[in-house]
Formats: C-alpha cells, structure tokens, sequence
C-alpha cells in the first residue's frame, strides 16, 4: 500500500505540475493581455490629447481672426467717431456764431425801433405794410458800425 499510496502522491504531483504550467501560462496571457490592452488604452488617450490640442490651437486661431477683426472694426469706429466729433465741433462754432449774429441783429432792430425808425412808429406804416412795401423803410448800410452796441 505505501507503494501505492506513493505511486497515487508521485501520480498527483505530475498533474499538479502541469496544471501550475497552465496557470502560469493563463497568467502570462492575461499578463499579455492587460498589457496589449493598456497599450491601446494609452494610444487612445495619447490620440484624444493630440485632438484636444489640435482643437485648442484652431480655437486660438478662431479667436485671433476675430480679435483681429474686431480690432479693425473698433477702429473704423474710433475714426468714425472723431469725424463725427469734428463735424459736430464745427457745427456747434458754426451755431455760436450765428447765435451772436442773431443776437446782433436783434440789438440793431431794437435800436432802430428804439430810435424811432421802426413799425408803428407814427410815421403812418403799419405791421403789414412793412412786409407789403419794405422799401418804406429807411435803408441799414452795413457797416463794421453795424456790430457795435447801442
């Protein structure tokens, strides 16, 4: 029976043996494997950087298009707007002077009719005659005088 009993421990070891082969063997495929995998896990995650980057340094481009564009347009408005002040600056002269021309011509009619020359005065015009027939009237000569206050 110890022959036997050795022959079945000899007979286990033999399997054994191969079976720890095998395992070993299942080991290094799934070794392998979880390798091949982790490969191609990198590659994919080396490949979505690469696009993301890509995708950042297209939007950098994009954006400098418009910054610059946006640029020009600021300043064809800045000039617009510097144009438009200059005119407006003009005009705003432009009404001054005319308001003091106005101003002076009303101060002239007020000294002729506060002299005794203008509408209604007694001289027998009337209101209405006066825009019918101006040339009754006495004539004003312009004259650097002319400007100069009563």
């Amino acid at each position: 029976m110890a022959s036997s009993s050795g022959t079945s421990s000899g007979c286990s070891q033999i399997p054994n043996s191969g079976s720890e082969e095998d395992l070993q063997n299942i080991m290094n495929q799934r070794k392998q494997k979880r390798k091949l995998s982790n490969r191609e896990s990198a590659r994919r995650s080396r490949m979505r950087k690469q696009q993301h980057l890509d995708d950042l340094m297209a939007q950098v481009n994009q954006l400098g298009k418009d910054n610059s564009q946006i640029i020009t347009a600021l300043n064809v408005t800045t000039q617009h707007c510097m144009a438009v002040e200059a005119e407006n600056s003009v005009l705003r002269t432009q009404m001054l002077e005319l308001s003091n021309r106005l101003q002076s011509l009303n101060e002239i009619l007020h000294c002729i009719n506060g002299n005794g020359h203008g509408i209604g005065n007694g001289d027998g015009l009337e209101t209405s005659q006066y825009y019918v027939r101006p040339w009754n009237l006495m004539p004003v000569m312009a004259s650097a005088d002319m400007f100069q206050y009563c």
